[in-house]
């Protein structure tokens, strides 16, 4: 994984000197996915390495960046809320500009949560090659009634949307009643929560499920 100083873009590469990471795999890409995380956690998060380093062993480049709120953070430790969605979806647009400069072949978006619903709404407008949502929020917390999927029954944009069975921003059941598009995979783990962790009582472990996740995710990707 290339971490530290040579796996940032400083402050002459990026027009807002925002941090990002890049997982290359050991035998070369086959794909490349950006991959943004979600409101509460960095793009180093336990998850994100996880997701990251399972999609590097599988032939996918992963690249993380940082929304430029969650950037500040880093500098003086102070927790904020995301920046309003123009802005988060502004930067997504300067972020793909950036890594489809540097890379050839098959380029996806996606992320976990927030970050992957932010490169939802742009998924077709990007002309990414394919979309990954890591723990959709159908609706936001406690807020069922008002759900987020006007523009999923549209989207032309192959995507795989992995969603555990009991995620509290949208489960297997309340996802049913929702028009997707065709061009939307829903690929159910057992058990599992917003973060794709399972009960214990399932007998599964939170790593099995993100090590099936980054199969299925690589997968969907070769056949994208």
């Amino acid at each position: 994984m290339s971490k530290g100083p040579s796996g940032f873009i400083d402050a002459g590469q990026c027009e807002q000197g925002l941090p990002w990471l890049w997982d290359e795999p050991p035998q070369g890409a086959q794909a490349t996915l950006i991959l943004a995380h979600g409101a509460g956690a960095p793009m180093d998060s336990s998850f994100m390495q996880a997701m990251a380093q399972g999609l590097a062993a599988r032939g996918v480049r992963v690249v993380r960046f940082e929304f430029a709120y969650m950037a500040q953070r880093r500098v003086d430790g102070r927790k904020r809320p995301p920046n309003v969605q123009a802005q988060l979806l502004q930067q997504w647009r300067e972020v793909h500009a950036q890594v489809r400069q540097r890379v050839a072949g098959p380029l996806a978006i996606g992320g976990k949560s927030m970050g992957g619903r932010m490169a939802s709404l742009l998924a077709d407008e990007l002309g990414a090659s394919a979309l990954i949502c890591l723990g959709y929020p159908f609706y936001a917390a406690g807020k069922p009634e008002k759900p987020r999927v006007a523009h999923l029954a549209e989207l032309r944009t192959p995507t795989l949307i992995i969603q555990g069975e009991r995620d509290a921003l949208g489960n297997r059941e309340a996802v049913a009643g929702y028009h997707l598009s065709a061009a939307v995979t829903l690929h159910w783990l057992q058990a599992a929560d917003h973060d794709l962790k399972p009960l214990k009582a399932s007998g599964l472990t939170h790593e099995q499920h993100l090590e099936t996740a980054a199969e299925s995710i690589a997968t969907f990707l070769r056949a994208n």
